[in-house]
């Protein structure tokens, strides 16, 4: 007991008789077990035990492995959270890396798609230029192979059909990975293709000069050739009948001389070094194109050997049986030798037509010669086409050529008069379109066609505008749909209706470009307009018709009735 009151303390732990958790108001007094120690006592368990030093002892072990327990603690909640942060480190890495099997199998299904659907142009004779350069890779027995060499394709085609190509190329080039061959087929294509790419764009630079009347760019005009336009032409037959390997020797043995410089005309042999590479790359596409046709060629032998085998076995047993019945009958009989040849030349007998021999019963019949019937009858064709052209351009010279004013008024009657909202609409939304070179500016002078234009605007009165306005104080105007009548008097062929076409102007959602396209010798013609959804019904005013001359296209943007 004495010892207890001399350890009595204020705060146990930081707490107090009056504050403590517990609500104990004896926290602060040390707890004296007495029957305990009476035991120990009659058992012989010495006084010093229970003396303040020892109790002081006690004390200090028990801190000692309270500390210890907070310090494992804190050691497990740590370990806790470096484990759980391993394992988010983890999870995470195998989400991206299920992620990049997803993209991965994504692309493949696009690429196997892409496949499919060049499989079925080929077949339905709708085919694109990516389609003709995969069928010399994967040639089949199902279709014809082609006998150019797969860098042909690129001959016509536009910037745009090249730029799109390109693309395909690329797609290919990153998926299309299955043997060697197929890598560096489609890095040859890469090369040629951003050549010819890199060659259209500047034709088309100027060519776009040259119709505006202006000075070439400078760039192009400062871009260093290296060759002069007498002996470019040596340089292209010096490359051209070379194969990949002596292309390869070649380029090696140019730049030891470069090296080294014993190369006397150094921009002469740059210039030659840059289109070495191109033509290397085309001298590996011929390469493996020839390998393509080679095993084409052998998996149509094989057939038409197995085949011939098999006549030639059916063709030889029937004589061989024959020849030895024939021996048992007769002694003298044929040789197999020569019943072989009669059955050959009556096989080639067979081998004939079957048609009627002509019979000349009376000399004095007339025979038709087939050759001399067939040219009476193309020069009959041909002078009745000539009779055509010639009426067709006698009746245009009897017509006179209409005039502005009578298609403005035949598109007013067309359109009708002029309703409360109409107005004049054209000159001011009309768009810039950028210059295009079309194929036939060198035949025909290129000019923008006249147009008759209306705009139809009216007020909205949904609740909105029923709450906040009146007929006095009515709402702002909006645009409900648009008379477009544009005018091709002039058109070389007729036979072909012009179109019109919508885009997007630029990053704006509120407006739109409609755009009309015609043939020779109109150049295109756009008009900004309100992007909205059209009515289509030809009761709501809906027309587009080509007649006369003029390209009518009405119609009025849907109106949504809110409940």
């Amino acid at each position: 007991m004495r010892a207890a009151k001399k350890l009595k303390a204020q705060t146990v732990s930081g707490y107090s008789n009056d504050s403590n958790p517990f609500g104990d108001s004896n926290l602060n007094e040390k707890f004296v077990w007495r029957k305990k120690i009476d035991r120990d006592v009659s058992q012989g368990v010495p006084l010093d035990t229970f003396s303040v030093k020892a109790e002081k002892k006690r004390q200090k072990e028990r801190m000692a492995e309270i500390e210890k327990v907070k310090k494992r603690r804190e050691e497990r909640a740590l370990e806790k959270a470096q484990h759980e942060e391993e394992m988010a480190l983890l999870a995470r890495e195998r989400a991206r890396a299920e992620f990049d099997d997803w993209e991965k199998k994504e692309e493949e299904f696009h690429f196997d798609q892409s496949k499919v659907r060049s499989e079925i142009r080929l077949r339905e004779g709708r085919t694109k230029p990516i389609d003709i350069l995969s069928k010399h890779l994967n040639g089949s027995d199902d279709m014809d192979i082609e006998l150019n060499e797969p860098y042909m394709v690129f001959k016509g085609l536009t910037v745009k059909e090249m730029e799109e190509l390109r693309d395909d190329i690329k797609m290919h080039l990153d998926l299309d990975r299955a043997t060697p061959t197929h890598i560096v087929y489609w890095e040859a294509l890469m090369v040629v293709c951003d050549w010819e790419l890199a060659e259209a764009r500047k034709k088309d630079a100027l060519d776009r000069a040259r119709v505006r009347g202006e000075e070439p760019p400078a760039e192009l005009l400062a871009e260093e050739r290296g060759l002069h336009s007498t002996i470019e032409a040596d340089v292209k037959n010096l490359l051209e009948g070379k194969t990949h390997r002596e292309l390869e020797a070649l380029q090696s043995q140019i730049e030891s001389q470069m090296r080294t410089g014993t190369a006397k005309v150094v921009e002469y042999w740059e210039a030659v070094l840059k289109r070495l590479h191109i033509f290397k790359a085309k001298a590996c596409l011929k390469e493996i194109h020839a390998k393509m046709l080679r095993k084409h060629l052998q998996r149509l032998e094989q057939p038409s050997e197995g085949e011939d085998r098999l006549e030639s076995d059916n063709g030889l047993r029937p004589v061989e049986e024959a020849s030895d019945h024939d021996e048992k009958v007769d002694a003298e009989t044929y040789s197999p030798e020569l019943i072989i040849q009669e059955e050959t030349h009556e096989v080639e007998e067979e081998a004939g037509s079957f048609s009627p021999e002509l019979l000349h019963g009376d000399e004095n019949e007339e025979a038709i010669d087939p050759e001399e019937d067939r040219a009476i009858l193309e020069r009959k064709r041909i002078a009745v086409l000539e009779e055509q052209q010639r009426r067709m351009q006698e009746a245009l010279k009897s017509k006179p050529a209409p005039s502005e004013d009578n298609f403005e008024l035949k598109a007013m009657k067309a359109m009708g008069a002029m309703e409360e909202g109409d107005a004049v609409f054209g000159s001011g939304a009309e768009v810039n379109l950028d210059s295009q070179v079309y194929w036939w500016h060198d035949k025909y002078r290129p000019r923008k066609p006249k147009y008759f234009n209306r705009v139809h605007t009216g007020y909205e009165w949904n609740k909105y505008n029923q709450t906040h306005y009146d007929h006095d104080n009515p709402p702002p105007k909006i645009v409900q749909g648009y008379k477009f009548n544009i005018f091709y008097p002039d058109l070389v062929d007729k036979t072909k209706a012009p179109v019109y076409t919508i885009e997007k102007d630029g990053n704006s959602s509120e407006t739109c470009i409609i755009r009309f396209h015609a043939g020779p010798p109109y150049e295109d013609i756009a008009f900004r307009i309100v992007n909205k959804e059209w009515e289509y019904s030809h009761k709501k005013g809906f027309k587009c018709t080509f007649e006369r001359g003029i390209l009518h296209v009405y119609f009025n943007f849907k109106r949504y009735r809110y409940r």
